[in-house]
């Protein structure tokens, strides 16, 4: 086998000169396109934060209970969802409008806004991800207190709660501005009943223990102090009778039913379909939450509140319609698509860099296609420089011909020689190395043909 440089296989310095000739060439090609993909990068920030805060409500709530299913599904992705309790989503609106707060998303009512304050939301930069589920309004009252005050059995318009207390939610919930709102539709001076505004474990126990005629919740069904109230013997639903009028009037509003046997099949609860008015709860976002953290929360929503329920079907939630707010552009554009398709086969980390850089990616080789046209000339300059350095030396030595003593021009070709020996090229131009090495052989036998001559004139004169 023959050896070349350092003992190695000859074939081994060729193809590693090769691609050390091939790597230079292409060298500040390549270093203009990472420099270019970096830049991208941190412009584009594809990768989203690892933290999110989630504004929710009261414990023992359904903004709560739904939080924590929210946390936990993106937990599976590596997100990290920090829950922060509210009294509910007037405060969490307010929170979402305040930039110093450090919450990015929240559960909002439908409705929750005081008057004239959903215009400052396009100020504030928020913007809906979807309705999630509907909220009914729960009036549950007494029924002694109805015998009492209303000398009926049970109630059927809110205009017979003149003279009643009457617990509207805590400030800070979407409660108490939704009740004025039905309160002044029904023409209802506030004076005339005894509001209050606790909070829901309190006002709860104050309506059991008869400090309080009624209370009105604005909950998912799924809430548990719903869920209680439901089932406490003397404690009645207001059936609102007029829910399709009020639909009517609020846009924020739909009518739907309690059905007859949805709480309990034995035992036939409730007894007959019960009417309500609903707000559509939604998932309200800053308009600089991520478009990656955006996605995830409605893929979330769609795990979350996709089942069927009391007042839905199957898939009819979450959805981009009931909504006060304009709805992001990623929210629309997993309602419309459904799930990316890269997301279904890939990790989120991975297929949420492929999904946002692929355009940067085409942008870049359409910059670096017409420049990659420079690397063959480089490459071949690169490896012909390798041969042809040395035809300088050779033609000095050529030149020097009788200048120099042949005995020197010799030796300096043998170190040409030897040096030309080592220099490693690609095969296809293996013809140029093999020319070189033939020029030299030309030089040598010129040099030697005069050599007697150089020789003879060498000799010193005789006397």
């Amino acid at each position: 086998m023959r050896v070349g440089i350092r003992g190695l296989p000859a074939a081994i310095p060729g193809a590693l000169s090769h691609w050390r000739d091939l790597l230079l060439a292409a060298g500040p090609l390549l270093l203009l396109g990472a420099a270019l993909l970096v830049a991208a990068y941190l412009v584009l920030q594809p990768q989203p934060p690892r933290r999110v805060v989630l504004a929710t409500g009261i414990a023992q709530g359904a903004y709560a209970e739904f939080g924590q299913r929210y946390a936990a599904w993106l937990a599976g992705h590596g997100i990290t969802v920090e829950l922060r309790p509210t009294q509910g989503a007037a405060e969490n609106l307010a929170l979402l409008r305040d930039a110093r707060s450090g919450v990015d998303i929240a559960f909002v009512q439908g409705g929750a806004d005081p008057a004239g304050d959903a215009a400052r939301d396009a100020d504030a930069g928020l913007v809906s991800l979807g309705s999630l589920f509907y909220e009914p309004v729960w009036l549950f009252y007494r029924e002694d207190s109805a015998r009492r005050l209303a000398r009926a059995p049970s109630i059927s318009h809110l205009t017979q709660l003149a003279g009643w207390k009457l617990n509207i939610g805590a400030p800070g919930s979407g409660v108490p501005p939704l009740v004025q709102l039905l309160l002044e539709a029904n023409r209802i001076d506030p004076a005339t009943i005894a509001l209050s505004r606790q909070s829901t474990t309190p006002a709860v126990v104050d309506l059991l223990e008869g400090r309080l005629d009624a209370l009105v919740l604005c909950s998912a069904p799924e809430s548990s102090m719903v869920q209680m109230l439901l089932a406490t013997p003397g404690i009645r639903l207001l059936d609102f009778a007029q829910s399709e009028a009020y639909a009517r009037r609020f846009a924020f509003m739909s009518p739907v039913v309690l059905p007859r046997g949805v709480i309990d099949l034995a035992r036939d609860q409730p007894p007959a379909d019960v009417r309500l008015v609903a707000p559509t709860a939604t998932l309200v976002a800053r308009e600089s939450l991520h478009p990656a953290l955006m996605q995830l929360f409605v893929q979330a929503a769609q795990r979350v509140h996709g089942g069927a329920g009391w007042f839905q079907r199957k898939g009819e939630f979450p959805n981009a319609a009931n909504n006060e707010r304009p709805v992001a552009a990623e929210a629309q554009r997993i309602y419309r698509n459904g799930v990316p398709w890269l997301q279904r086969y890939l990790p989120f980390w991975l297929a949420n860099l492929a999904d946002r850089m692929w355009v940067v990616l085409l942008a870049i080789g359409a910059v670096l296609i017409p420049l990659s046209r420079i690397v063959p000339p480089m490459y071949e300059f690169r490896v012909r420089s390798r041969v042809f350095r040395w035809y300088g030396r050779l033609r000095d030595v050529e030149h020097a011909r009788g200048q120099r003593r042949t005995e020197d021009l010799l030796a300096e070709l043998d170190e040409i020689e030897r040096h030309v020996g080592q220099v490693a090229v690609p095969l296809s131009h293996a013809d140029e190395l093999y020319a070189l090495r033939s020029h030299i052989e030309a030089v040598r036998a010129r040099l030697q043909q005069q050599a007697p001559v150089s020789a003879e004139g060498d000799r010193p004169p005789s006397a």
